[in-house]
């Protein structure tokens, strides 16, 4: 039976430039950074508040795809057509502007949602996020 989500995957074309992005400017924590060989670097990071959820920051160009594959993910990526989650805030609206200050960029300023307020946001691949603060 599963339990839970422990790990998902979040696509980058440069594995500590969004490092950086997700530390520097979202606030997470690192939690693995090991050298796995020559072509894979296994980087992980979380919300601190969240210890039993991970990201795991990998590169189209790595193990484990075909490199037609990769070349075609690489071009996603790099255009920005991907959404890779959702983000919870308590207070979305103060959030985005605490973002918007530390230069995430934002495709979708606050708006009320049947299921919240919600933002959207792109990290520094072009990857999108929705952030969201539910309704109570």
């Amino acid at each position: 039976m599963i339990t839970n989500l422990a790990l998902t995957t979040v696509w980058t074309t440069d594995q500590q430039r969004t490092l950086k992005f997700f530390t520097d400017k979202l606030g997470f924590e690192v939690r693995d950074d090991v050298e796995m060989g020559p072509d894979m670097h296994w980087i992980t990071v979380g919300a601190p508040d969240q210890p039993d959820v991970s990201l795991a920051l990998m590169r189209p160009d790595g193990p484990g795809l075909d490199p037609e594959s990769a070349e075609a993910l690489t071009k996603l990526v790099s255009k920005g057509v991907l959404g890779a989650g959702a983000f919870r805030a308590k207070d979305c609206h103060a959030t985005y502007r605490e973002l918007k200050d530390k230069g995430v960029e934002f495709i979708q300023e606050p708006q009320e949602r049947p299921y919240g307020i919600e933002a959207i946001f792109r990290d520094d691949n072009g990857n999108w996020y929705s952030l969201t603060q539910a309704r109570d």
